[in-house]
């Protein structure tokens, strides 16, 4: 039984993931579907490669992973690498099956691919393009579930198109985020890594700031009930990434940071460090 994920742009108030997943179970019975989200924000690749960044390690290889966010191709057959073609990627033993917009790229950040297919003649039926990812990405997965090998439904490629995502800035005793993402708790995550924190801060003293140094927090916590419920903390989540939370501050008990603080995506999250022996830590003893 081959596993199938589904991250998606659809919502669950239509019926398009419900016609997605009858139309893989159709072409293979024996498919095992997975959910991965179908709340990413409309045609947000960056939040789709978020979402799956931080779950793929949780899945055996040979996992099947079905991105359907902004999936209509754009063809350029003079110029394929300029296209946007459905596209087969083989990564750490997995297969992601996604139009090539971006996606690709932002997953792997600095990886490499092991394998890139194209899928072949997916833009040759004009009644296919009407709805993409369930007449040529599903339609895809479920054949590479099936056991046909990824070579057998596309062509291998050498290429993939790029697409940039900001990254945490690195100034002089100074690391400058940005909050990328608002999960269901209203916890707000940035895109400061746990190890870029280590590489720069060097275990020195430091602030955390958000909303234009409105608040600030210390010290770094291990898990929410380290801070007495309703409190403010700052934690290194099961991705790496920093967070800022409400210990059990969820709508209707107290409000989560998202909402206590004014913290929306793109919002700027500073770290200053004082380094040993500054004036600021010497006038932190007085």
């Amino acid at each position: 039984m081959s596993i199938i994920t589904l991250t998606s742009d659809m919502g669950l108030q239509d019926y398009y993931v419900g016609s997605l997943k009858g139309f893989i179970l159709r072409q293979y019975p024996e498919a095992r579907l997975i959910d991965i989200s179908h709340s990413v924000q409309p045609f947000n690749i960056l939040q789709a490669a978020f979402f799956l960044r931080n779950c793929i390690s949780d899945f055996p290889e040979g996992t099947i992973h079905l991105i359907a966010v902004n999936s209509e191709p754009v063809i350029n057959f003079g110029r394929p690498e300029d296209g946007k073609f459905p596209s087969i990627m083989k990564f750490k033993g997995q297969y992601f099956v996604s139009t090539d917009n971006g996606f690709f790229s932002l997953l792997l950040k600095d990886a490499e691919p092991e394998k890139i297919y194209r899928i072949d003649g997916a833009v040759s039926s004009p009644a296919a393009l009407r709805y993409p990812a369930k007449n040529i990405l599903a339609k895809a997965a479920a054949q590479l579930a099936s056991g046909i090998p990824a070579d057998e439904i596309g062509e291998e490629v050498d290429y993939f198109n790029k697409a940039f995502a900001v990254n945490a800035v690195i100034e002089e005793n100074l690391l400058k985020g940005t909050v990328i993402h608002i999960d269901h708790y209203g916890n707000a995550i940035t895109n400061i890594t746990e190890d870029l924190f280590k590489r720069v801060g060097n275990d020195e003293p430091f602030t955390i700031y958000f909303r234009r140094k409105e608040y600030y927090i210390d010290e770094i916590s291990h898990a929410y009930g380290d801070v007495p419920e309703g409190e403010k903390l700052a934690l290194f989540n099961s991705g790496g990434y920093l967070e800022i939370a409400i210990n059990k501050g969820v709508s209707g008990n107290g409000g989560g940071a998202n909402s206590l603080f004014g913290l929306h995506i793109n919002d700027i999250v500073r770290i200053e460090f004082s380094p040993r022996g500054s004036r600021s830590t010497l006038e932190s003893l007085f």
